[in-house]
């Protein structure tokens, strides 16, 4: 007896089993969850270095140059983009999906340790690094200011009251300032 002798003598049930598990899986298939754009989180660093009175071109050949070459020797990167202007040069580093993001960050600190000594002597910190998602873009971005009360006097309104409180809205991942 082989396994597909029941099947054979019986194709009445035999079709009703296959209409049953057709149904069933078109049931199952309307129920499964759709995304247009799933959440992938890139394991994203920035690297950040600054100096100050220096030139674009300066930054790109004394700073930029140099660290791309000693980061880009780190495993599973991906992809990494700079962008240099006056005084700031900032390094992004993505990885591979498959690639944990602590571990990519202990390896962009030995990376800077190791390009310490091709880096300017005049620099006055060594490069910073904090981890990053890509995803994260700002919802929305607000301005305050005022005719009547000082600049410090705003600014220390937005930090100390305003940024407290939005920080404290249920789904807010960040409050950050600029300006002042």
């Amino acid at each position: 007896m082989n396994i597909s002798e029941p099947f054979i003598r019986r194709p009445v049930g035999t079709s009703l089993l296959m209409a049953g598990v057709l149904l069933g899986g078109v049931a199952a298939f309307r129920l499964l969850p759709v995304s247009a754009l799933p959440q992938v989180d890139y394991p994203t660093i920035v690297v950040s270095t600054s100096l100050p009175g220096a030139s674009a071109e300066t930054m790109v050949s004394a700073v930029t140059t140099p660290l791309e070459r000693q980061l880009g020797q780190i495993p599973s990167l991906g992809e990494i983009t700079s962008v240099s202007s006056a005084s700031t040069s900032q390094i992004t580093l993505q990885f591979n999906l498959d690639r944990d993001i602590d571990s990519a960050e202990q390896d962009v600190q030995a990376s800077l340790n190791a390009a310490s000594n091709l880096l300017p002597r005049t620099l006055p910190t060594p490069p910073t690094y904090s981890k990053s998602n890509p995803a994260d873009v700002p919802v929305i971005s607000l301005s305050i200011s005022s005719d009547t009360v000082p600049l410090n006097v705003v600014d220390d309104y937005a930090d100390s009251i305003l940024a407290q409180k939005l920080s404290q809205v249920t789904g807010v991942g960040l409050v950050t300032l600029a300006g002042g």
